[in-house]
């Protein structure tokens, strides 16, 4: 069984719809979801704002390798097209731990990079994991962020209650 570390975001088109496109992909797997957090753009910063949330997945026999392939599968289906890095996107399905794993591998670095400095990756994070903790950074609730140009969404829930039942 492994445990997983979504970071989730979009900033083109139904940027909501897109978001819960993963939430319901993932269903299965899902153990926690984050509230909806609306964020500037980052890296590139002339572009529209961001909705951002995190999901916490577990699944039997799933690696950091298969949390990759699922994430790139609902990007693809989403229409994600790479042409600038940190430029605009539907969907970002970004890993940012899995089980304590690091990989220094091209195509899957974890802990994800930057991820320790993202306020859209920590503040989510916290939410549903108060106790979290980043490989190689440590506690997440001790590391130093801004929380500038992040606005939570209430009116934006990804579950909708399905997780209660």
């Amino acid at each position: 069984m492994t445990r997983a570390v979504l970071s989730i975001g979009s900033n083109l088109g139904d940027r909501f719809a897109f978001l819960r496109s993963v939430v319901d992909g993932l269903r299965p797997f899902v153990v926690a979801v984050s509230p909806v957090y609306e964020t500037a753009a980052w890296g590139v910063q002339d572009q529209p704002d961001f909705l951002n949330a995190v999901v916490i997945v577990s699944g039997e026999g799933i690696d950091e390798w298969g949390w990759l392939r699922r994430g790139q599968e609902l990007e693809n289906a989403a229409g994600r097209v790479r042409e600038k890095r940190w430029g605009p996107r539907t969907l970002d399905v970004d890993v940012v731990s899995v089980d304590g794993v690091t990989s220094d591998h091209p195509e899957l670095l974890l802990p994800h990079p930057g991820a320790f400095e993202r306020a859209t990756v920590i503040i989510p994070w916290l939410d549903v994991e108060p106790d979290a903790v980043l490989p190689g950074h440590g506690p997440v609730a001790a590391l130093p962020f801004s929380s500038e140009g992040v606005r939570r969404r209430d009116d934006l829930v990804l579950t909708s209650g399905w997780m209660d039942s």
